[in-house]
């Protein structure tokens, strides 16, 4: 799992991460909220610490552009006690949950749990588009009454296209989604899954391209 830090304070951005990070999770940190809405937007994590209280680009703004952009990544708060009087404000501008400071790691990292197997649970088995269904449990797909298998690298790449369809999604969001920033094989491996997953899912002569190069940004997943 990635998250998010998006924290000032040093201290407590690093406190967050040597927490996190031991419980297995990734994790990303930014000071300041532009940094921050720009790593939500092109950064692909499963999760959002967000402090209230940020320069450049306060919390709550950051959490209703990151909404506006349609991004559904979870999204937990941290404020001081003397900044929740609105709780209201917090959840509609897009928050799924906050946590006052001061806070101990162990809480935070409850709060991430819960919020994820709750997207768990609401993550739906079977992700469609167009005349192409993808089951994650069996982890294949049907397309004009064909079955059609895929490697588990295919099955991912596949996948993740289709949790974000209608969405560009870079070279580098589908490397460190798919393959991990840390992989260092063939340059052109995006390229190349690409490819294969065209082919298999062109199972009739009349079947629609689904999947669409964008030049000079990467590749989306849409119905012409």
């Amino acid at each position: 799992m990635k998250i998010l830090v998006v924290e000032d304070e040093l201290k407590i951005a690093g406190l967050l991460r040597h927490g996190l990070q031991q419980d297995l999770f990734n994790v990303d940190l930014s000071y300041d909220g532009a940094d921050g809405l720009d790593k939500a937007e092109f950064g692909s994590y499963d999760l959002i610490i967000l402090d209230l209280m940020l320069p450049k680009i306060d919390g709550l703004t950051v959490c209703k552009k990151i909404r506006q952009k349609n991004i559904q990544i979870p999204i937990i708060i941290l404020t001081a006690k003397n900044n929740i009087d609105n709780k209201v404000a917090l959840f509609e501008s897009g928050a799924d949950d906050y946590v006052t400071k001061p806070f101990s790691v162990e809480e935070i990292v409850s709060r991430i749990k819960a919020i994820l197997r709750r997207e768990k649970k609401e993550d739906p088995a079977i992700l469609k588009i167009g005349n192409l269904t993808l089951n994650q449990e069996t982890k294949n797909a049907i397309r004009d009454n064909r079955i059609i298998w895929f490697t588990a690298r295919e099955y991912a790449l596949l996948e993740y296209l289709m949790k974000n369809k209608n969405k560009v999604l870079s070279k580098d969001q589908i490397l460190g989604h798919v393959w991990s920033y840390q992989y260092q094989g063939v340059s052109n491996i995006v390229e190349t899954y690409i490819k294969y997953l065209r082919k298999k899912l062109k199972v009739k002569p009349s079947s629609k391209e689904l999947i669409h190069t964008v030049r000079g940004f990467g590749y989306v997943l849409k119905e012409d």
